[in-house]
């Protein structure tokens, strides 16, 4: 690769402004031989195939183009494809890895907002502060009869969390859960104990987890193995009147034995992401006092997303500088994360 190599924003168009700010533009003009002006959202065009006859890096983001067999044999000084987002599925095909292509994405910088929003969710659940919220508006004021019973089984002093995934949204949430007088759980197939110790959290197998936990958040990839993991034998493990959250992917949850759960009032729910999303228009979700239901925000919006794009410069400056990139992605990983 040169000194200065050519890169190529691959994205629709109007997420490159709101990635990449002025001042990371700056930047890697400064670092690399880039048109700011061109971002392709199709390869097949003129302009397109023009840029990847040179293209040495491609930048790529939510609406890229796949990047198959067609795409590199048009760019054959193809050597790096740094991915403004999260998950490189989808994007990088097996004809990337056969290439030997490095692969890096801003999945770590994506982790930060969407481990906040969990966080403050898991507070605000100690608290039942979503269902009572509900109560208290129903009532208007009144005072609600079951207040002082409600009350003895608040708060947050020794609430005991368990975290499904020692993903990166997973480690940075037991990150910040850290300063808090939690008792954290974590269950993840690839880690053992030691490094669960190291987390901050004991490690237990998922069905000892749901067992032991007054909250439940998920934060394992949406995989083969994942999908329906929270099924109904599951979600029945899980003791009366805990919070599931899910920031993670609808598709971790069975819907209708949550649905069921979440009927019979037995549990409560934080859901940001549902299956399918959203929900039907008829969907009891929306109506439910037991559940808070978000759009799919927890992850980065708004000024959020700069930080994606400071992650992205900063991998083009160890291109540039001949260092090994931070954030790489390896074929193998595409097993066990998203």
């Amino acid at each position: 690769m040169t000194a200065r190599p050519t890169v190529l924003f691959a994205m629709t168009h109007e997420n490159l402004p709101r990635l990449f700010s002025p001042r990371a533009l700056d930047r890697l003009r400064e670092l690399t031989e880039i048109d700011a002006c061109l971002v392709v959202d199709d390869f097949r065009g003129p302009d397109a195939a023009r840029a990847l006859a040179s293209t040495e890096v491609l930048i790529t983001s939510w609406g890229a183009p796949p990047i198959d067999q067609r795409v590199l044999d048009a760019a054959p000084r193809l050597r790096a494809v740094l991915h403004a987002a999260g998950t490189v599925r989808g994007y990088v095909t097996d004809a990337c890895w056969e290439r030997g292509l490095l692969v890096s994405s801003a999945a770590e910088a994506n982790a930060i907002p969407v481990a906040e929003y969990t966080l403050a969710a898991i507070l605000l659940a100690g608290k039942n502060a979503f269902a009572l919220r509900e109560s208290f508006t129903a009532l208007r004021g009144a005072t609600d009869p079951d207040r002082e019973r409600r009350r003895d089984t608040l708060g947050n002093h020794h609430r005991r969390v368990g975290v499904i995934g020692a993903s990166r949204v997973g480690r940075r949430l037991l990150e910040l859960l850290r300063p808090f007088d939690f008792e954290l759980f974590l269950s993840d197939p690839y880690i053992g104990p030691t490094e669960a110790t190291d987390l901050g959290a004991v490690l237990l197998s998922l069905d000892d987890l749901l067992r032991s936990s007054d909250i439940v958040t998920l934060h394992a990839p949406d995989l083969p193995a994942t999908r329906g993991m929270l099924d109904r034998r599951r979600l029945a493990l899980i003791p009366d009147g805990a919070t599931v959250i899910n920031t993670s992917r609808g598709t971790l949850i069975e819907p209708e034995a949550l649905t069921d759960e979440l009927l019979s009032g037995r549990l409560n729910a934080i859901l940001d992401v549902t299956d399918p999303e959203p929900p039907p228009p008829d969907s009891p979700l929306y109506r439910l006092p037991n559940v808070f239901l978000t759009p799919h925000i927890a992850g980065s919006l708004g000024n959020e997303l700069s930080r994606i794009g400071d992650a992205v410069v900063q991998e083009v400056e160890r291109l540039a500088g001949g260092r090994p990139l931070e954030h790489r992605v390896v074929r193998a990983d595409l097993e066990r994360v998203a």
